[in-house]
C-alpha cells in the first residue's frame, strides 16, 4: 500500500485593506510633490536668465534659524504622535504646540524676509524673471505650511477639548505625515534657492 504524499498548501494570511486616510495621505502628498517638481524644475530652467536685477546673490540671505524651527518641527510632531501611541495626552499637547509654533516661526521668518524685499529693496513678482519663480516657489512652500499650520492648530484645538485621544493616533499620524512632507519640500526648495540659485 503506497502513502500518498500529501503538498502543503500556501500559507493562508489575512489581509486588510489600509487604511483610508493614509492612502488619501500617500494620493496627495504624490500629487504635491509633482507641483513642486514642476516649480523646481521651472526655477532651475530660468536660473542666471533674467535680463535685469537684482540677483539671488545680490538680495537673498540664508534663513538659517527659519530653516532650523522648520526642520525641528518633524522632531517634535514625531514626538508628539509618540506620546499620543502611549496616551500621554500632557505630552501630545505640548510637542504639537511646539510643533505649531516652529512652524508659526518659519512663516513669521519668510514674512519679514518678502516685508524687506518688497518695501526695502523694491523686489517684487515682476521685477524679473528671478522674482516671478523665487516668489512661485517659495511662495507655494509657504502656502502649504500656512495650511499644516491650520491642521496643527484645530488638531490642539481638539485636544484642549479632550476631544483628541489614544485611539485617534492613526488619524493624528496620517496628518504629520503631510507635516514631513512641509519639511522634507523645504529642504529642496532651501537647497535649489539659496544654496544652488546663489
Amino acid at each position: 500500500m503506497s502513502s500518498a504524499t500529501i503538498q502543503p498548501g500556501p500559507l493562508q494570511t489575512s489581509w486588510f485593506l489600509p487604511y483610508k486616510g493614509l492612502v488619501g495621505m500617500i494620493c496627495l502628498i504624490t500629487a504635491e510633490s509633482a507641483i513642486f517638481t514642476i516649480f523646481v524644475v521651472a526655477y532651475l530652467f530660468y536660473l542666471g536668465k533674467s535680463l535685469t536685477g537684482p540677483t539671488p546673490r545680490e538680495i537673498l540671505e540664508i534663513p538659517a534659524f527659519a530653516t532650523v524651527c522648520l526642520l525641528s518641527s518633524s522632531l517634535t510632531v514625531h514626538l508628539a504622535v509618540g506620546a499620543l501611541r502611549k496616551a500621554s495626552l500632557a505630552s501630545f499637547r505640548l510637542w504639537w504646540f511646539l510643533t505649531f509654533a516652529l512652524g508659526a516661526v518659519f512663516i513669521g521668518a519668510t514674512a519679514r524676509e518678502w516685508h524687506h524685499f518688497i518695501y526695502d529693496r523694491h523686489f517684487t513678482i515682476s521685477s524679473n524673471l528671478f522674482g516671478t519663480t523665487y516668489y512661485s516657489l517659495v511662495g507655494l512652500h509657504a502656502l502649504h505650511v500656512c495650511v499644516g499650520l491650520v491642521g496643527l492648530l484645530v488638531i490642539l484645538l481638539l485636544s484642549l477639548f479632550g476631544l483628541v485621544c489614544q485611539k485617534h493616533s492613526a488619524n493624528v499620524d496620517t496628518f504629520a505625515m503631510y507635516w514631513h512632507f512641509v519639511d522634507a519640500v523645504w529642504v529642496v526648495v532651501f537647497t535649489v534657492v539659496y544654496i544652488i540659485g546663489r
